[in-house]
């Protein structure tokens, strides 16, 4: 199953390790199947941080990282940008795919050797754009007992690609079915609405 990781953006007040509190608005990573998945996780996992205080969502996007490499330690989230070099045998040029990736490291040193080290796996050579510190604070991967998906919502690695305004975040929450039936509701009411014509009057019989 194909990983698609959600951006979030909660603000909340912070305790520090002084002690003192602060309000603070820091992002997250979640690996989720939908915007309502991710919503309901991230307030779930806010809800066990604060521990009764409160928060709030300001924000929640799908991420463009497309795969999160995590280590027994590390203090910071390091985001690479790498560009994948391929050969377009129709116009026989170089093509690049730009891809990002999140890696746990102490300093931006070790997040390119672990980076190195994330990557053999690939055949296809590949050059590093960029590499820094990541805005993201924690990445929550995903768990199937934490997911809450309502019957009928359509997941965003299902979705259309053509996004439609109607519906929040562009996605339809409808089946095909459901839509079909709807549309066929739709025709009856309309056929069944009696046509008005222009410029005529109905005469009321004498009495």
């Amino acid at each position: 199953m194909m990983q698609t990781w959600f951006e979030s953006k909660v603000k909340y007040m912070k305790v520090s390790e002084s002690g003192s509190e602060s309000m603070v608005t820091e992002n997250f990573l979640l690996d989720a199947v939908s915007y309502t998945d991710a919503e309901t996780r991230i307030i779930r996992q806010m809800q066990q941080m604060v521990r009764g205080g409160e928060f709030q969502i300001v924000d929640i996007k799908k991420s463009r990282i497309a795969e999160v490499f995590p280590f027994e330690n590390g203090e910071w989230w390091f985001k690479a940008a790498i560009n994948l070099v391929t050969i377009d045998e129709d116009a026989g040029k170089e093509k690049k795919i730009k891809t990002n990736y999140l890696i746990m490291a102490d300093d931006i040193k070790e997040a390119l050797t672990r980076l190195d080290e994330s990557l053999e796996y690939l055949v296809i050579p590949f050059v590093v754009t960029s590499l820094a510190v990541s805005p993201i604070v924690d990445v929550f991967p995903y768990n199937p007992e934490e997911a809450q998906i309502p019957d009928g919502y359509v997941p965003v690695a299902e979705a259309e690609e053509k996004k439609n305004p109607i519906f929040t975040d562009g996605v339809n929450p409808y089946t095909e079915d459901e839509q079909e039936i709807a549309q066929v509701e739709e025709e009856t009411e309309v056929a069944e609405t009696p046509e008005e014509t222009e410029g005529t009057t109905e005469e009321k019989p004498e009495e």
